[in-house]
């Protein structure tokens, strides 16, 4: 059984909760990284965009006639072997790059990357981050439980204060507890966790 330091606004040990029992569960690094990839993969968006001989201009007119004249026949000028002809085989920005993720195997990964956030004491629980939207308590926050490092927020489904008061801070993400991934994990140096969001999770 994990127990986590509870802290408040201060950076001060409130109290102690009873984490979830997978905080416990050995570490699949395999899976992790096949769930990361597979994030990694849905976030892509294929903007390299080449144009074939259909869409590149001109080469309407064939150039010259079909016999007679000694050379090559050709029906267009804009055949991908001619210069500023059409690309065969280059990149389109209709290409799909996502992959199907796993709900069960999502789920394994995320906790392994929580559990292992608690042995480097990256995860960090607080009782609330902040009464008003106003980003300099929300600062304050962040810089008692982890300095100037990247840092994820957690919040509950009710909860928008922190949205708004995080909303231009750098090297920081606020997501819901619903929202929660692998990826957004992995990408961040500490998680923070409201009480009431960490108390959502599965146990």
């Amino acid at each position: 059984m994990v127990h986590l330091k509870v802290y408040n606004q201060h950076g001060n040990v409130s109290g102690e909760i009873e984490g979830p029992s997978f905080l416990s569960e050995p570490l699949n690094l395999e899976l992790i990284h096949q769930i990361f990839k597979s994030y990694a993969a849905n976030r892509r968006t294929s903007t390299a965009h080449t144009k074939n001989r259909g869409e590149v201009r001109g080469g309407g007119v064939k150039p010259w006639r079909q016999k007679g004249t000694g050379r090559a026949r050709h029906g267009s000028s804009r055949s991908p072997i001619w210069r500023h002809g059409g690309v065969v085989f280059g990149p389109r920005n209709t290409t799909d790059f996502s992959q199907k993720i796993n709900v069960k195997m999502a789920k394994k990964a995320l906790a392994g990357v929580l559990a292992q956030k608690v042995k480097a004491e990256q995860l960090k629980i607080v009782d609330s981050f902040t009464d008003k939207p106003k980003t300099k308590d929300i600062v304050s926050v962040i810089s008692n439980l982890a300095g100037n490092k990247s840092s994820l927020l957690v919040i509950s489904v009710g909860e928008n204060n922190a949205f708004r008061a995080a909303a231009n801070l750098p090297m920081v993400k606020v997501l819901k507890i619903k929202d929660l991934n692998v990826y957004e994990a992995l990408t961040h140096k500490f998680i923070i966790f409201d009480k009431k969001a960490f108390e959502e999770l599965p146990r």
